[in-house]
């Protein structure tokens, strides 16, 4: 990507408050980059050879959404917790490991994609943000739900392809929580918490391919409770 390619983007860019730099070939940021952090609202640096994002993405601090998916990144720096005003994060497919804490002081995301990572413990930095609509960690190394997950305010927790086996029944203590995706993991059917099906608000609950047969689940304790929750939100839909 020569100068002259980039320089037509800066000039809409200023213009528009909206950086679109996706499939550039990129192996880093430009250096250049900074003279917008006053001005970028929407930064997408997508579909790059990236391995890193500098500490100074933190000066960033009108983005509202922030694309580092499909790069070669490992981690994500701690300065992210600067930008305040941000509602979209998406750095799916990486190689991503571990999830800065300090993420935890972004109140105004509404929605995370980290799908296609490598995390392997459960990201709660994420907890009490009370905007967070929809968080996606499907395709990575899950191996369990802890507690603390009960402080999600999500109202969708995608969680497909990981490794799950234990699902703690705090989870059911969700306070918005209505969509629930567990397919693929390693689930035995009695992992699958009463008190989700009885006493959550989960009206869609996704378990195919687990470690047992679907037609199974009709004869788990509290499967009729949730089926009326279900049934009854296909109905507003129609």
């Amino acid at each position: 990507m020569g100068n002259f390619g980039l320089k037509q983007h800066y000039e809409t860019a200023k213009k528009t408050g909206a950086l679109r730099l996706s499939q550039k070939k990129l192996d880093e940021l430009p250096s250049n980059l900074q003279a917008l952090a006053p001005l970028l609202r929407t930064l997408d640096i997508s579909e790059n050879k990236i391995t890193q994002i500098p500490d100074d993405i933190g000066k960033f601090t009108l983005l509202k959404q922030l694309n580092l998916s499909r790069n070669k990144l490992t981690a994500l720096p701690e300065t992210l917790g600067d930008l305040s005003k941000l509602e979209g994060l998406n750095a799916s497919s990486n190689f991503i490991e571990t999830i800065p804490l300090s993420l935890s002081k972004l109140t105004h995301l509404k929605q995370v994609n980290l799908s296609d990572n490598r995390i392997a413990e459960f990201p709660l930095m994420f907890c009490d943000l009370k905007h967070l609509d929809v968080l996606d960690l499907s395709k990575n190394r899950l191996t369990t739900i802890p507690d603390a997950a009960a402080l999600l305010c999500v109202t969708e927790l995608n969680l497909n392809q990981n490794q799950i086996s234990t699902i703690s029944e705090k989870l059911a203590e969700c306070p918005r929580l209505k969509t629930l995706r567990l397919e693929e993991n390693c689930l035995q059917l009695d992992a699958i918490p009463t008190k989700i099906l009885k006493e959550s608000k989960v009206s869609m609950l996704a378990l195919k391919g687990n470690l047992f047969e679907m037609k199974q689940f009709a004869d788990v304790e509290g499967y009729d409770d949730y089926m009326e929750r279900y049934t009854a939100v296909k109905k507003k839909m129609f």
